[in-house]
């Protein structure tokens, strides 16, 4: 059995539960790495992360806050690695509390004395100015031969062989991980930007304002809230589209279905109105300005581990109301 451990070198409570850990998980032969949330910064793909889920990671112990557990999921994607958080920052929506002692959390884990809860996350594709858009309905139906709504029901089609769609090689050629959220909103300049809001290849509407926010279940309690999304319980599948601050009176946050794809077309976003692009509250560096942003449903959830079973309800009321 291996273990990856992510700890807050900043927090020295962390630190000493780290070691203390560490001299446990070796009385047990329990082989382990430590990393520090520095070492998973950035949006591409770690390599020391990742060679250690080649060699085989059982779980992934993180010792912080909500933001050192979002990293390290990027980190291990949809590996389907599961993540016990245990509590060492300011927020721990994600994370167990750390009264009992962490050797006693990893234990009761490694008993499978935990509760699963398999949270669903986001497939991001972007495609940039000056590149082929095979999702887009005139590109597909001349690159794929496919109409507008295969093209939605192709992404979710989970045969190699099924001959529909743009293949892996022929994808959008930046993807990324989002447990919480995709936020494109407007740049440093501080211009509104102009974009247009589709699911599923029907259209909704022509929006101006300051950008839109794409969460899941678990993000609706984090920045999808802060601009005027619902608290949405874990259990949700779909996808949650919040326009923030938006130039109408009209403009409402929707919930999906499972099943479906969060389109946003700035193509005709003027010149200088920037867009920026933000997974999970970090920024993404791409070669030219957004004309499409895809959002789905990530292909595998993500699991959490929870020590003691908090409801959703009751930490919600006591956070918010």
């Amino acid at each position: 059995m291996n273990l990856l451990i992510v700890r807050n070198n900043s927090n020295s409570q962390a630190i000493d539960a780290s070691l203390l850990l560490a001299t446990y998980l070796g009385t047990q032969g329990i082989g382990y790495a430590i990393f520090d949330p520095s070492d998973l910064e950035g949006l591409d793909p770690n390599p020391l992360v990742s060679q250690q889920l080649a060699r085989g990671v059982d779980l992934a112990v993180v010792l912080g806050g909500d933001g050192t557990i979002l990293r390290t999921a990027r980190a291990i994607g949809t590996s389907g690695v599961p993540i016990l958080g245990i509590n060492f920052g300011r927020l721990g929506f994600l994370a167990n509390e750390s009264d009992d002692g962490v050797v006693a959390i990893v234990a009761a884990a490694l008993a499978g004395e935990t509760v699963s809860e398999r949270r669903s996350n986001l497939r991001v594709d972007i495609v940039c100015e000056g590149e082929v858009d095979p999702w887009a309905s005139s590109d597909a139906d001349e690159l794929f031969g496919i109409s507008p709504h295969e093209k939605v029901s192709a992404w979710f089609d989970e045969e190699e062989d099924a001959g529909v769609g743009p293949s892996a090689e022929d994808a959008p050629g930046h993807t990324f991980f989002a447990l919480n959220e995709a936020a494109v909103t407007r740049g440093a300049n501080g211009r509104i930007i102009d974009f247009s809001l589709s699911i599923s290849d029907v259209p909704i509407a022509d929006m101006r304002g300051d950008g839109l926010v794409v969460a899941t279940a678990t993000g609706s309690t984090a920045y999808a809230l802060s601009v005027g999304g619902p608290l949405v319980a874990p259990g949700f599948n779909g996808l949650i589209a919040v326009p923030i601050a938006p130039h109408s009176l009209r403009a409402r946050a929707m919930l999906t279905s499972e099943n479906d794809v969060v389109e946003m077309d700035l193509s005709q976003n003027a010149a200088g109105r920037e867009a920026t692009l933000f997974i999970d509250g970090d920024m993404a560096k791409l070669p030219s300005p957004i004309k499409h942003m895809y959002v789905r449903r990530g292909a595998e959830p993500t699991t959490l581990l929870r020590y003691k079973g908090e409801n959703f309800y009751e930490y919600a009321s006591s956070a918010f109301f």
